[in-house]
C-alpha cells in the first residue's frame, strides 16, 4: 500500500486486516479505516458497522461478475479490452 493515495479515502477490510502496523499506515497517509476489531482484542475500537455492511454489497457484486465466464477466465490480453467486458457484464447485471 506504499504506492497507493490514501488521503480522504476509508479503506474497508475485515478482521483479518487489523493490525496496528497496518491502521497506523492507514492514518499517517491522511486515511481512516472501517476495519472491526478481533473478537479477542483487548483495547477496542469503535467501527462504522452500517459502512461495513456495506462492503458485502461489493462481495455480492464480485461475486456475480465471476460468473460470466469471460471475465472469470480472462481470455483478453489488454487491459483496456478486459475492463470493456467488466462494464458489460455490469450492465447486464444492472438489467437483471
Amino acid at each position: 500500500m506504499k504506492g497507493v493515495d490514501l488521503q480522504n479515502v476509508n479503506v474497508i477490510g475485515d478482521r483479518a486486516y487489523n493490525a496496528t502496523e497496518l491502521r497506523q499506515h492507514i492514518v499517517d497517509r491522511g486515511g481512516s479505516y472501517t476495519i472491526p476489531p478481533r473478537m479477542n482484542f483487548k483495547d477496542p475500537w469503535e467501527t462504522d458497522w452500517w459502512l461495513f455492511k456495506e462492503r458485502h454489497l461489493i462481495e455480492c457484486f464480485f461475486n456475480k461478475l465471476k460468473h460470466f465466464r469471460h471475465l472469470s477466465t480472462r481470455f483478453d490480453k489488454l487491459a483496456a479490452s478486459f475492463l470493456a467486458f467488466i462494464q458489460i457484464g455490469a450492465i447486464f447485471l444492472l438489467i437483471k
